[in-house]
């Protein structure tokens, strides 16, 4: 299993379907946004919390750390299947839910509460996966995108968040602060996405040779598998 991460308006969704396209053999598992995306009241869930962080932060984060923990757990049931999925439970806790508190959304209660979940959860029922792809991009790329794609949920978000976001990024991908035992040895391929990559055929290239690179060196799998890998990348390039 590998994970791709980055800050909101990284190209998550783009980059994806890149590889569905070029490694067509990977078993791409999309963010669920459609669970809390759900219309309730005339707004979704996340369209709440990004009107009214601190009432709806912990509700959120709640919510979002029980669908990635179903996610994740289905999946790693799967056998001779490689999956590639996008974000997982440790951004969401990591990243999302530990800037809620930091920022004063969450109280100590509230945090403790949401530690305890996802200690308990995550510690010895979720397998680590194989490693992460870290899509980097600045803060100023991450919010000029989000805003070219227009989804009303986002709406209104501010730089600032961008800001809050993409350090706790760097802090858990790169810095790996404060992680559970073992997680600080997975690997991590950091893509500098701040150029287009959407329409620039080269740029996808020297990305789908590099995470092919990156499966090959972490996936525990035989000679064979390795060379279906490298194969099957290079003949859709």
């Amino acid at each position: 299993m590998y994970i791709i991460e980055g800050n909101i308006g990284a190209g998550k969704t783009t980059f994806l379907n890149i590889i569905n396209e070029h490694i067509p053999h990977a078993h791409i598992v999309d963010e669920p946004l459609a669970a809390w995306n759900k219309e309730g009241q005339g707004q979704s869930l996340l369209e709440h919390f990004y009107k009214e962080t601190k009432r709806w932060a912990f509700t959120m984060e709640m919510f979002t750390l029980m669908c990635r923990i179903q996610e994740h757990m289905r999946e790693q049931k799967k056998r001779g299947q490689f999956i590639v999925m996008e974000r997982s439970i440790y951004s969401g806790y990591y990243c999302f839910a530990r800037n809620s508190y930091k920022q004063g959304f969450m109280d100590a209660l509230e945090w403790e509460i949401l530690e305890r979940w996802f200690t308990y959860l995550v510690h010895g029922k979720c397998k680590h996966p194989n490693g992460f792809i870290y899509l980097k991009v600045s803060t100023q790329t991450a919010y000029e995108r989000t805003k070219v794609r227009s989804r009303t949920e986002e709406e209104g978000i501010p730089l600032e968040y961008f800001q809050q976001i993409g350090k706790q990024m760097d802090e858990f991908l790169i810095e790996k602060k404060d992680l559970l035992p073992g997680l600080a040895s997975v690997p991590v391929l950091e893509l500098d996405c701040n150029e287009d990559f959407a329409h620039n055929k080269e740029n996808q290239k020297q990305m789908v040779e590099l995470v092919s690179d990156f499966f090959l060196q972490t996936q525990p799998c035989v000679t064979e598998k390795k060379e279906k890998i490298e194969s099957r990348a290079q003949e859709s390039l």
